[in-house]
């Protein structure tokens, strides 16, 4: 597997449905963020740039596509890369997938920006951050 990719697993459980035994469509988006945290798991040094309190990744727009219904015991795989990295601006894509069969359940991208906490402005994508990103994205 490339090592750009990161993956979480996940067990669907009864409260994470809705009224028709399917993954309620809200849930998908705390499936997905435990993806991204996944991510920032598996590349300690950024995410300890991160830490450091004086800047902070943004989600400023989400992009969900349902593409089957996931139920109770299914195992999904949560799959995220860094798909583009422009100046001001970057993109995950997120991917769902049901283990027995592959079978694509959600497709996702997310759009991010890098804030400046104290200003709460946004910045431009460079330096150190920029040099641990370039490597990894994966279109």
């Amino acid at each position: 597997m490339d090592s750009r990719l990161s993956t979480v697993r996940l067990r669907v459980r009864g409260y994470h449905l809705d009224g028709y035994g399917h993954v309620n469509n809200a849930r998908y988006l705390e499936f997905l963020e435990e993806g991204r945290w996944g991510y920032f798991d598996d590349r300690p040094a950024l995410a300890r740039r991160l830490m450091r309190g004086d800047v902070a990744f943004v989600a400023v727009n989400l992009n969900i596509d349902y593409r089957a219904a996931a139920v109770a015991g299914d195992d999904l795989e949560v799959r995220t890369r860094l798909s583009a990295l422009g100046g001001r601006s970057a993109k995950m894509s997120q991917e769902i997938v049901r283990v027995r069969d592959d079978a694509l359940v959600s497709a996702a991208t997310l759009t991010f920006v890098l804030l400046d906490v104290a200003t709460n402005q946004a910045l431009s994508i460079e330096g150190e951050i920029r040099e641990q990103l370039e490597p990894l994205v994966m279109a």
